[in-house]
């Protein structure tokens, strides 16, 4: 085979992509893997470029599996001819050099240790020294590329130092503005936490001072009152309080629960002012239909129309009509009239009761509007009141006398109101409810 390769150098690129040449290099048996250790040395001294003539891949394994019988075989014949194989592809090409420096890193060491005194210390040593030649270059090129790294880092970080020096002004005053707008945002909270404060103070002393107040009233009628009275007079205090505070549970619950309805019948008037959008749309969509549906009826030929015709008469001769005289004749025609007359006046009496329905409802929307809309009684004035009062003497005075009764029957003594234990809060005897139902008076006007 090495005769062969004198004469044909092409013959040993071959022989490296050979599988079976590969299977016989990497075997464990020393009598197989040295052989073609030296065939493989034979080659590369017939040829020192065929190694870079292969493919990455063979060569990679070559290389593997020469760095693994150095590595894991302790035969002295083994290290040997690895040894100078891998001195021979270092001496041969650089770039098999850097090759081996890069991808074996411990390699030089490897070979210090294992194999420094085994009978091949010369090629042992040169090998070394191309090794650590090698990495030598490497670092002083890695050292280079760190310096250069180092002054284009120095650069940027220049450019970027007087880039933010230019734009210091700028963030300085922005800066500025946003700590004095803060500044006075905090300020500003302050001064209405303390206004707030000294608010609550007023209040709570004018609070107290009205409570003294009210409790020397109290005093001052005690002392006029005669002692007799006293018991009278305090039940008739207790009897205002428990009223002015069931107006006032009453009238809160009850702007609760307006409160609460508002959105249900913001809701309700959404969803009926969409349906009333789609059902003009369907209507829209369905007049479309019709007329574009509609075509022209096709005109009947000559037979198609004799056709007809004859049908027609055999029906007739068929299907004869009856005859009527002339009273049954008019009975008809009257009982026809009376059945019309009834039908008009059931549509306009219906007319009338839409009619009226909807102005019931227009009436009753009006009618919550105006309670949604109206103010709380802290807030409320004279013009606000004067939209719940009627101008009308008569159901004015009908109002009094419905709230008079009410008043005298919350003063009644208990025994009157046994009946009355199991019953709501907001239900009242229906004696006082028919003084009332004549008379409400809603948004200035009557409500029958």
């Amino acid at each position: 085979i090495c005769w062969l390769f004198g004469g044909h150098i092409q013959l040993t690129e071959c022989v490296l992509q050979n599988d079976h040449f590969l299977q016989l290099l990497i075997s464990d048996s020393v009598e197989t893997a040295v052989p073609m250790m030296s065939v493989l040395h034979s080659i590369l001294g017939v040829n020192s470029s065929v190694l870079l003539q292969v493919d990455e891949e063979i060569l990679h394994s070559v290389l593997d599996e020469l760095v693994y019988k150095l590595s894991s075989s302790t035969n002295p014949v083994i290290g040997n001819a690895a040894t100078k194989l891998l001195l021979l592809i270092a001496k041969f090409c650089k770039q098999l050099l850097e090759l081996l420096a890069t991808r074996y890193k411990g390699l030089n060491v490897l070979l210090s240790k294992q194999w420094t005194g085994k009978g091949f210390d010369r090629d042992l040593s040169q090998l070394l020294d191309l090794l650590y030649l090698e990495q030598s270059n490497g670092k002083g090129e890695m050292q280079r590329q760190h310096q250069a790294a180092c002054v284009i880092q120095a650069a940027w970080k220049g450019f970027q130092t007087r880039k933010r020096l230019k734009k210091l002004p700028q963030a300085v005053t922005a800066l500025q503005r946003s700590f004095r707008a803060k500044r006075e945002q905090e300020l500003q909270l302050l001064k209405k936490q303390k206004e707030d404060e000294a608010l609550k103070l007023q209040m709570q002393l004018q609070r107290r001072k009205a409570m003294r107040l009210f409790h020397e009233r109290q005093l001052a009628l005690l002392e006029i009152i005669h002692p007799s009275q006293i018991n009278k007079h305090m039940q008739e205090m207790e009897v205002k309080s428990a009223l002015t505070i069931q107006r006032f549970w009453r009238g809160y619950r009850a702007r609760k629960n307006v409160h609460q309805q508002k959105q249900s019948l913001r809701e309700y008037k959404a969803a009926v002012i969409i349906q009333r959008a789609a059902c003009r749309f369907l209507e829209k969509r369905r007049r479309k239909r019709t007329l574009s549906s509609w075509k022209d009826p096709r005109g009947l030929t000559d037979e198609q129309r004799v056709a007809l015709q004859q049908k027609v008469d055999d029906y007739i001769k068929l299907h004869p009509a009856s005859q009527m005289s002339e009273e049954m004749s008019k009975e008809l025609h009257m009982q026809a009239q009376e059945k019309l007359a009834q039908f008009l006046l059931r549509s306009r009496l219906d007319q009338r009761a839409a009619q009226r329905r909807e102005t019931l409802l227009a009436q009753v929307n009006t009618d919550v509007e105006l309670l949604m809309n109206a103010p709380q009684l802290a807030e409320s004035t004279e013009k606000d009141l004067a939209v719940f009062m009627s101008r009308s003497v008569p159901v004015a005075t009908k109002a009094k006398e419905s709230h008079s009764a009410m008043l005298k029957y919350a003063r009644w003594p208990w025994w009157k109101k046994l009946g009355d234990e199991f019953e709501e809060d907001d239900v009242i005897p229906d004696d006082t409810l028919n003084a009332e139902l004549g008379s409400l008076f809603i948004g200035g006007r009557k409500s029958l």
